[in-house]
């Protein structure tokens, strides 16, 4: 997931879309976003680096909880999603554990910080969110952050939105764990050269209404790793409305297609 988001921004009713085509889906909390439940990083700043090394351990051993899983099973490879700091993770991912990713979705996200100037739009300053005190501010301070980040073309779910920052707030409201990760996306490099080595199969998803990511940052990317597909949609902004699940659920159904047939094609 995002910047400061929990797993549990990507929706159940998502996660049952992509069950119901034949997957298995595992969501996991980033590094340094809920101080109960993740490890934070050693290091005066983190790393997208050091997050995509995390975002590898579940693909090994997961569900063990008493026992290290086998080393054939810490080898296991995934069909990979990640949306906005999430995608710049999964980018890290499939370049330093090629092995690991067998097909790669991106959500509205680029390539990284040095690129190109128009490829990360210029945040609203009013829009980032602040240090709160108790869970009703935090709850109105995530409804007005997505009221502004979010998809013009698109009704607000605020209900939605309410019930996440509550259950997130109670699961884990970490202020520090967020400026961490902004220290860690501040500190990212240009992954374009990088990602021209990437051989898995790739689709590109970005709102061209995102006024958070410009659909610049998606198109590089769609430029950058060879045979990847680029689908923007009208109307959609710096957020998952409900309306395109479905769409989103076919995408990545049909790259991890592609993944399979690949890996069948290799063994």
């Amino acid at each position: 997931m995002g910047l400061g988001a929990q797993m549990i921004a990507w929706p159940d009713a998502f996660c049952e879309e992509l069950a119901a085509r034949g997957d298995y889906v595992i969501r996991y909390d980033n590094r340094d976003v809920a101080s109960r439940r993740t490890s934070r990083t050693a290091a005066p700043i983190p790393s997208t680096r050091s997050s995509a090394g995390q975002a590898a351990l579940p693909l090994g051993g997961h569900g063990r909880r008493r026992r290290r899983a086998p080393r054939r099973a810490r080898r296991r490879s995934a069909h990979v999603v990640g949306a906005s700091m999430g995608g710049f993770i999964a980018q890290e991912l499939v370049i330093r554990h090629p092995a690991r990713v067998r097909s790669l979705t991106l959500i509205m996200t680029s390539t990284g910080r040095g690129a190109s100037a128009t490829e990360v739009a210029r945040p609203r300053p009013h829009g980032a969110p602040s240090a709160v005190t108790d869970r009703a501010a935090a709850v109105e301070s995530s409804v007005e952050t997505f009221r502004m980040i979010g998809s013009p073309g698109f009704p607000y779910d605020e209900a939605y939105m309410r019930d996440l920052a509550g259950r997130g707030y109670d699961r884990s409201y970490d202020f520090d764990g967020y400026r961490r990760q902004v220290a860690a996306i501040a500190a990212q490099a240009d992954r374009s050269s990088s990602l021209a080595h990437v051989r898995a199969p790739t689709v590109v998803l970005h709102g061209l209404a995102d006024p958070l990511v410009s659909e610049n940052g998606g198109r590089a990317i769609a430029r950058a790793i060879p045979g990847a597909r680029f689908v923007g949609y009208s109307g959609m902004g710096h957020d998952l409305p409900r309306a395109l699940w479905p769409s989103f659920a076919d995408e990545i159904s049909s790259v991890v297609a592609a993944g399979e047939a690949r890996l069948g094609a290799t063994r």
